[in-house]
């Protein structure tokens, strides 16, 4: 019995809408092309429906206490479940299911051991104190408010492009809230300003946010191409900063006079993070395969490293496992590995794979032809960094690349620079964003990142504008 049509062409006004709240904004994997448009069969909606469901259940995990990677998986087996019904209903060739499924697991593979290493590498460095080393020496050096200001939001901006957004964030906001928790005309404008800078100093590197990494992975534009948005970049981080400046005061903290050492081995593992950085482009550019290899292999003289440091310093001898431990920490790569942020990997998964269900169902091709076609690769990317602000970076730039569309690669820059930095706008755009409104004490909010966003939105214009000059 055949599935009734809900429409005969096409999707109406009213659902169109919902389509692009939902799968404009939302992870996908570049999947493999369905047998044609399914859009209009009744269990296409459900899928739909169910993949909105769950979504909203990621946008409330705070208020409903459930981690964001449950609802997704769950969701992720259910599409796929009932695009298999209705293939087999309408005689469909079953092999596209399997041929799509294989596609979306490749591109998830890939990412996720590029990431499960990066992850790793940052569990170690802060499990030695290199983050904790360079905040204490931030706060000892005796700087006025402004200084800090300017330091704090400098170091992000070089920083991220190597580490995460969000670890960045939370090493300067740590710095900030040492000396600023007494002094919140100088703590607020200053954890936006690490905000701005750190989302900003990821947009030009494929290492500093995901949606960079996904675009490199994806093919659409070369390692150092990314390099363009410096300038841009640059902007975006200065405007902002130059405006809030005034607002901060000019009498230095109180100083503090404590010392922190770093853990042995902890200048090593930040040289082979570096290398491991690049093997991956070395990988990619010299041997042209996959940069995820590049990356293992980083992570495998990680692991050798640990091993020779253990051998060194009698960590393999029973008698003495309980003083090894206090005096050097745990030297066990693996132990790290397993610290890495699961809930986020298994959320990748899940909505990679539940989106790319909804493109194998034709309705990301459609909307593509909507908003691409309509309205322009200009208009759209922009509009679509705006959004990011609501709905994070990463389900944009995944849903873009599902679509994509045909665009230069100006354009390809553009919606990296705008996806990646428009985060900046409110306080929960980016991770970096909500990380720093958790560790604030209640400082930074929503509503006092809310003052300086007219600050952020001409940062935001500004560095669209020097891209056009600069890239145009």
């Amino acid at each position: 019995m055949k599935h009734r049509p809900l429409l005969n062409k096409g999707l109406p006004i009213s659902l169109m809408g919902l389509v692009a709240a939902t799968t404009l904004f939302s992870p996908v994997a570049m999947a493999a092309s369905g047998p044609g448009d399914l859009t209009g069969y009744g269990l296409a909606f459900v899928c739909l429906f169910i993949f909105t469901i769950a979504y909203l259940a990621v946008i409330f995990e705070e208020k409903l206490h459930l981690r964001k990677s449950k609802p997704m998986l769950l969701a992720s087996g259910i599409i796929w479940a009932l695009i298999s019904a209705l293939v087999t209903a309408e005689g469909l060739p079953t092999e596209t299911i399997e041929q799509a499924v294989m596609h979306d697991l490749e591109e998830y593979a890939a990412l996720l051991l590029f990431l499960l290493v990066a992850m790793t590498y940052v569990n170690v460095l802060e499990e030695r104190g290199v983050f904790n080393a360079l905040r204490v020496w931030l706060v000892g050096q005796g700087f006025s408010y402004r200084q800090l200001f300017w330091v704090t939001g400098t170091l992000a901006f070089f920083i991220s492009p190597v580490a995460d957004n969000l670890t960045t964030a939370l090493v300067m906001g740590a710095v900030i809230m040492s000396v600023g928790k007494d002094e919140p005309r100088f703590a607020v404008p200053a954890l936006i300003n690490v905000v701005v800078a750190a989302n900003a100093g990821g947009a030009f590197s494929p290492f500093g946010d995901i949606t960079t990494l996904m675009v490199w992975q994806a093919g659409k534009v070369e390692f150092f191409g990314f390099f363009a948005l410096f300038l841009p970049s640059v902007v975006n981080y200065l405007v902002p900063a130059l405006l809030m400046t005034p607002a901060i005061p000019n009498h230095r903290p109180e100083p503090i006079t404590s010392k922190f050492r770093m853990k042995k081995g902890a200048k090593g593992m930040s040289l082979l993070f570096l290398v491991t950085i690049g093997l991956a482009v070395t990988f990619e550019k010299v041997f042209h395969l996959p940069p995820f290899l590049g990356m293992i292999t980083g992570l495998s003289l990680l692991m050798f490293y640990t091993w020779l440091l253990k051998l060194r310093t009698g960590g393999y001898v029973l008698a003495h496992r309980e003083a090894h431990l206090r005096k050097y920490g745990r030297l066990d790569t693996f132990e790290k590995i397993s610290h890495a942020e699961w809930d986020t990997l298994f959320f990748f998964f899940g909505v990679m794979f539940a989106v790319g269900g909804l493109s194998y169902l034709g309705y990301l091709q459609l909307l593509s032809v909507n908003m691409y076609g309509e309205y322009g690769p200009f208009i759209t990317n922009v509009a679509a960094g705006i959004m990011s602000a609501v709905i994070d970076n990463i389900p944009v730039m995944f849903a873009i690349l599902d679509m994509s569309p045909e665009m230069d690669q100006f354009q390809w820059l553009l919606i990296t620079l705008t996806a990646g930095v428009g985060g900046s706008l409110l306080s929960v755009g980016s991770a970096a964003g909500v990380a720093l409104m958790g560790v604030s004490k209640g400082q930074y909010t929503f509503m006092s990142h809310l003052r300086w966003s007219w600050a952020v939105l001409l940062g935001f214009i500004a560095s669209i504008g020097v891209h056009w000059l600069v890239n145009g």
